[in-house]
């Protein structure tokens, strides 16, 4: 079982990407979790359908085969911590392996929103893609110590 965070694009703020990787070397100890960033489309010229459909793609192509997707979206199910860990932890038990997907500025294309078996929403709000990188990182890590009983979450 493994977890593959497949992403759009870096995040430009040296404050954020540093906190972003703090929080995804956390969340490794307890997950075995990989983050792959794929390319930002750049839409100078072209429309936002097409920029969706393109970094939809790439992260399609990064999900390994036969991986459950789950795609971020902010009409996907919204879980509490404990319901999360628990919804990990049962992937984990089942030996399921999971991509999650966060697309870029424009969202996720229908063809990612197609693909994924779930939909999960990391707040009722829209989220720029650097912030719902961030927050879905802390999550995961949260949801490792919970599971393990450790003092993190309170």
């Amino acid at each position: 079982m493994h977890f593959l965070v497949a992403v759009v694009g870096k995040p430009r703020d040296a404050n954020l990407a540093g906190a972003i990787a703090g929080y995804e070397a956390r969340a490794a100890h307890y997950w075995p979790l990989q983050v792959r960033e794929v390319r930002e489309e750049p839409a100078r010229s072209i429309s936002a359908d097409l920029v969706r459909e393109r970094e939809g793609q790439r992260l399609l192509d990064a999900a390994p085969p036969g991986a459950q997707v789950v795609a971020c979206d902010v009409s996907g199910r919204g879980m509490t911590s404990e319901q999360f860990a628990r919804w990990l932890q049962d992937l984990r038990e089942r030996a399921v392996d999971v991509a999650i997907l966060i697309g870029g500025a424009y969202g996720l294309s229908d063809a990612v929103k197609s693909r994924a078996s779930a939909s999960l929403s990391l707040a009722p709000w829209t989220l720029p893609h650097e912030i719902a990188r961030l927050v879905l990182a802390e999550q995961l890590y949260r949801a490792g110590t919970i599971n393990r009983r450790e003092p993190y979450h309170k």
